[in-house]
C-alpha cells in the first residue's frame, strides 16, 4: 500500500486577520495535485482556525499547533482536544521541538498529549529530532527512537499519526539536511517503528521531513524512498508553499 504524500504548513506564531486571508486566498487559488495524491493540513495560530477553517479550500485540511494534555477545565491558558473536536479541526501538531525546547515539554509529557489527542478522534502530526550538540556527538538515532518510544508506549493505533522527523538544528537557520541525511534517519525510524511496533505500521506510517524546507530543495528530498512529506515552516506562508505540495508529483511518477 503506497503512503499517501503530506504536507503540512507550520505558520507558527505569526500573522493577523489580514495576512491570514491574504494566505487563505493564495491557497484556494492554487493548482496543486489532487487529493489522492497529496493531503494538505496547514497550521494556524488558535486565534484563526475558525477564520481559516470557514475560508479554506475544502480538499486542504487544518491544525491546531498544540492541545492540552489532557480533558480541559482549571488549565489557564490551555486549549483542550475537546475544544478543538468541537470547533471541527481535525488535525494537531505535537511535540514539536520548540515546545520541547522552550517549554520543557519531555519525551513521556509529549507521549501523553498524543494519546489523549487521539482517545478524543483527532490525527496527529507528532514531532521528534535532535539538537545539532547530539547530532555532533553521534547520538541522533538514540534521541529520535526514545522520542519516539515514548509514543509508541502510549499509542496502539497509528493510523490517525504523521511522524514529522525535524532536526532542531535545521529549523528556521537555513540549514537543511541534506536528502542523504533526512533518508537516513527516516530510514532508521521506519526500521525501529517495525522492531518496535510492527511491520504494518512501520510500512504504512507516513515520516515527513521538517527543516528549512522550500521551493528549491523540496523536489530532490521528496525523491527519497522514506520521505513521505514535509512540515513546512516559514515558507508555509509564502507563495513557494505551492511548489512544495507540488513536489508530491515526484513520488507519484516514481
Amino acid at each position: 500500500m503506497g503512503r499517501k504524500f503530506f504536507v503540512g504548513g507550520n505558520w507558527k506564531c505569526t500573522g493577523t486577520t489580514e495576512e491570514v486571508k491574504k494566505i487563505v486566498s493564495t491557497l484556494n487559488d492554487a493548482q496543486v495535485p489532487s487529493s489522492d495524491v497529496v493531503e494538505v493540513v496547514v497550521s494556524p495560530p488558535y486565534v484563526f482556525l475558525p477564520l481559516v477553517k470557514s475560508s479554506l479550500r475544502p480538499d486542504f485540511h487544518v491544525a491546531a499547533q498544540n492541545c492540552w494534555v489532557k480533558k480541559g477545565g482549571a488549565f489557564t491558558g490551555e486549549v483542550s482536544a475537546e475544544m478543538l473536536v468541537n470547533l471541527g479541526i481535525p488535525w494537531v501538531i505535537l511535540g514539536h521541538s520548540e515546545r520541547r525546547s522552550l517549554l520543557n515539554e519531555s519525551n513521556e509529557f509529549v507521549g501523553d498529549k498524543v494519546a489523549y489527542a487521539l482517545s478524543q478522534g483527532l490525527k496527529v502530526i507528532a514531532c521528534v529530532g535532535e539538537t545539532l550538540e547530539q547530532r555532533e556527538a553521534g547520538s541522533t538515532m538514540e534521541v529520535v527512537a526514545a522520542q519516539t518510544k515514548a509514543i509508541a508506549a502510549r499509542v496502539s493505533n497509528w493510523a490517525d499519526v504523521v511522524l514529522a522527523y525535524e532536526p532542531v538544528w535545521a529549523i528556521g537557520t537555513g540549514k537543511v539536511a541534506s536528502p542523504a541525511q533526512a533518508q537516513e534517519v527516516h530510514f532508521e525510524l521506519r526500521k525501529w517503528l517495525h522492531a518496535n511496533t510492527s511491520p504494518e505500521v512501520a510500512a504504512t506510517t507516513r515520516i515527513i521531513y521538517g527543516g528549512s524546507v522550500n521551493g528549491a530543495n523540496c523536489k530532490e528530498l521528496a525523491a527519497k524512498p522514506d520521505v513521505d512529506g514535509f512540515l513546512v515552516g516559514g515558507a508555509s506562508l509564502k507563495p513557494e508553499f505551492i511548489d512544495i505540495i507540488k513536489s508530491a508529483e515526484v513520488k507519484k511518477s516514481a
